[in-house]
């Protein structure tokens, strides 16, 4: 049989002990959770600096656009949004994306003709809801 007798001095050491034990293993938990939340955002977020990487931007989308005819415009979102603007930002909400925190800010809007879905006179371009990468004005 193990007895242990615990004076007030020596439960107060094991207490310090066992909360320096939990503070270790909980800081451990909360690094492995932020560096894997930290390598995922970074994942998605790639630097785009040409029109081929454009190209491939829309191609991970599944998206076929002629790489010759790719432009890319800054703009303006505005702070307050009408209810055309808000619409248009609902359309984005529903390709998973979302335009608000992007309100007061200059963005690159990037447009490409899509060869598939033109037809004779009709050339259809590419833009809006997928194609917005933010850029502060400098």
């Amino acid at each position: 049989m193990f007895v242990v007798t615990l004076n007030k001095t020596s439960l107060k050491k094991v207490g310090a002990g066992a909360l320096c034990c939990a503070l270790v293993i909980f800081s451990a938990f909360l690094g492995r959770y932020i560096s894997t939340r930290t390598v995922a955002a970074a994942a998605g977020v790639n630097r785009i600096e040409s029109a081929q990487d454009i190209q491939t931007w829309f191609t991970g989308y599944g998206l076929d656009v002629d790489g010759t005819s790719i432009t890319a415009d800054k703009v303006k979102i505005p702070r307050k949004w009408d209810d055309s603007f808000s619409a248009f930002n609902g359309v984005v909400q529903q390709s998973g994306m979302d335009l608000t925190r992007y309100k007061g800010k200059t963005v690159e809007k990037w447009t490409a003709l899509i060869p598939a879905a033109s037809s004779g006179d009709t050339a259809k371009r590419l833009w809006g809801p997928t194609c917005w990468k933010s850029r502060r004005a400098r």
